[in-house]
């Protein structure tokens, strides 16, 4: 039926024209605590430890190389120069090489200039090797495509390589290597890698529990089932599967595993997708803020569930890591939170704000609220139903937070 969806979009009209009000407002609470977000204190990276930790050329770092890039190639116009000031490019051969990568690494490495600033004022962020016309590095190196840089502060101080490779991933890089005493290596997946424009998702064997306690898993589980979750006092209640944000029982993908002790859980979810956890000793669910699953680390805390309990409680991360299944599936709930395979997790990602992304949903779960009270059958009933693939709001909203945010908003 299309009144729904035009129904909808004048639904997001409205929003979009409360967007604004809505931005000063600041992040609010999460679904199970009070507790505003915070910016987590960085860890310096050590001598020859990357992240993450797997080969550069792999699916959950920057992919594979895609071939050289000369200057009279076809490709060569899809880089692009940085004349950003508050970067140094050294600039050796004095071509203007350095300067020339590709879209995605100029908004990460803009992104990081910009944190190099804020930590160490009067300190820039210098770029001693860029896109590499010469042939000075290995055969299949990503330096030849413009997708990989290799990086310092301006006053060269080797103390704060550690840190500044920290700050490297946190703004986004897809892969970053303490490599050399004098410099850290970063590099970016393609601009036209699938995998950047994977959004947040689990696994199909994944497991959500039944509000009748039988356990199912994602690739079986049907618009209108009741899944468990849990309220804002933390207590684990039902809640209904709307639709699914995104579904793909073919894709390839790269998950992040989290395992945890007391309780033992395992919980594969993509580097976007947004987890409950806290670096510190938690006392209560009202500690636990939502963050990218891929920066989860060793010894940090997320919430877990035991079964027949009415009540979560932390479950300490003991071994983190990135592998590869087929098949993503995304359910949005009427919470916007659910347990997958014992632990809490939200059905949203791209954005670090587990609030403000169940707001821009609202219109959604309004639209199917009304629709639900019609005598409707089938998919006629789910105005928002897709076979597979990405759901056609997701995708709207993406867009729309790209072009009022920008791109350095969303973690990708």
């Amino acid at each position: 039926m299309a009144w729904p969806r035009l129904a909808l979009l004048g639904l997001c009209w409205a929003s979009c024209c409360l967007l604004p009000l809505a931005l000063g407002c600041g992040p609010g609470r999460g679904p199970v605590g009070q507790k505003p977000h915070y910016r987590r204190p960085l860890t310096a990276l050590q001598y020859k430890q990357s992240v993450p930790d797997v080969a550069e050329q792999t699916l959950g770092a920057s992919g594979k190389a895609e071939g050289k890039i000369s200057r009279d190639s076809e490709r060569f116009k899809d880089l692009v120069p940085n004349y950003n000031p508050d970067i140094i490019f050294k600039d050796e051969e004095n071509t203007g090489a350095d300067r020339l990568m590709t879209e995605r690494c100029r908004d990460r490495v803009n992104t990081l200039a910009i944190a190099v600033m804020n930590k160490w004022p009067g300190v820039r962020l210098r770029v001693t090797e860029g896109w590499d016309e010469d042939g000075h590095h290995p055969p299949h190196s990503l330096h030849y495509e413009g997708r990989a840089l290799d990086i310092t502060t301006s006053d060269r101080d080797r103390k704060k390589y550690g840190v500044l490779a920290s700050l490297a991933v946190e703004a986004g890089f897809d892969w970053v290597y303490y490599e050399s005493k004098a410099h850290i290596h970063v590099s970016v997946k393609a601009d036209n890698s699938v995998a950047i424009h994977a959004g947040g998702c689990f696994p199909g064997d994944a497991a959500v529990t039944l509000q009748g306690g039988e356990k199912k898993n994602l690739s079986e589980l049907h618009c209108g089932d009741f899944v468990l979750t849990v309220d804002q006092s933390g207590r684990v209640t039902p809640s209904e599967v709307l639709l699914f944000l995104d579904r793909d029982q073919h894709r390839r993908t790269t998950f992040v595993t989290i395992e945890t002790d007391r309780p033992a859980h395992r919980l594969l979810l993509t580097p976007a997708h947004l987890i409950f956890a806290t670096r510190d000793s938690a006392n209560s669910t009202a500690d636990f803020s939502p963050m990218f699953a891929s920066h989860v680390r060793v010894g940090d805390s997320v919430l877990a569930h035991h079964a027949g309990g009415p009540w979560l409680r932390p479950a300490r991360v003991i071994r983190v890591w990135q592998q590869e299944a087929i098949g993503v599936y995304a359910p949005l709930t009427s919470h916007g939170t659910l347990l997958v395979n014992g632990v809490l997790a939200s059905c949203y990602a791209m954005l670090e704000s587990h609030h403000w992304a169940h707001r821009a949903f609202a219109p959604l779960r309004l639209v199917h609220g009304l629709v639900s009270l019609l005598p409707l059958k089938g998919e006629a009933r789910n105005c928002s139903a897709q076979e597979t693939g990405m759901h056609w709001y997701s995708q709207f909203l993406y867009q729309l937070a790209w072009g009022l945010l920008g791109r350095d908003s969303l973690r990708s």
